[in-house]
């Protein structure tokens, strides 16, 4: 597809994580032939839904350059998400960056919580126990594999 602005001025390397439940971060570099006085916009969406979110807080560079964002109280769907970075620049127009995922991808599961262990000497056996841990999204119970690494000392 043809954008318009100056080829290679689109952010570059766009990632985000969903973490602790409702917390995203998103990060990027800026186009390597982006003009130094080139800021970034995030903007995201569910896909059914029209209400679109700019960045709540970015983070910026040495230079002022906003090259990230931390989303707060953030809701996985079911249906796909999409972002989108504008940039603006007094001299040039930039070209923009869209991606549209599935947030679930995005999230970084917190470990099980309340684990514990009852080992019974006579019958040679122990019992492990612990809970799912919290996630952003509702469909849990088909989400979790459990691997269990047992080391004698």
């Amino acid at each position: 597809p043809v954008f318009a602005g100056v080829d290679g001025s689109a952010i570059e390397n766009f990632s985000c994580v969903i973490y602790n439940v409702s917390f995203m971060n998103c990060t990027w570099q800026a186009g390597r032939h982006a003009p130094e006085d080139t800021q970034y916009y995030l903007y995201w969406k569910n896909w059914e839904n029209a209400n679109e979110k700019e960045c709540e807080l970015y983070v910026t560079d040495e230079n002022g350059r906003n090259t990230g964002c931390r989303f707060q109280n953030v809701k996985i769907e079911t249906e796909k998400t999409y972002f989108l970075v504008n940039g603006s620049s007094e001299g040039s127009p930039i070209q923009f960056y869209d991606e549209c995922t599935d947030l679930f991808l995005l999230e970084k599961l917190m470990p099980p919580s309340n684990i514990t262990v009852t080992c019974d000497e006579m019958k040679n056996d122990c019992i492990i126990q612990w809970q799912q841990p919290q996630i952003s999204h509702s469909r849990k119970d088909g989400c979790f594999k459990y691997e269990i690494s047992i080391k004698y000392k």
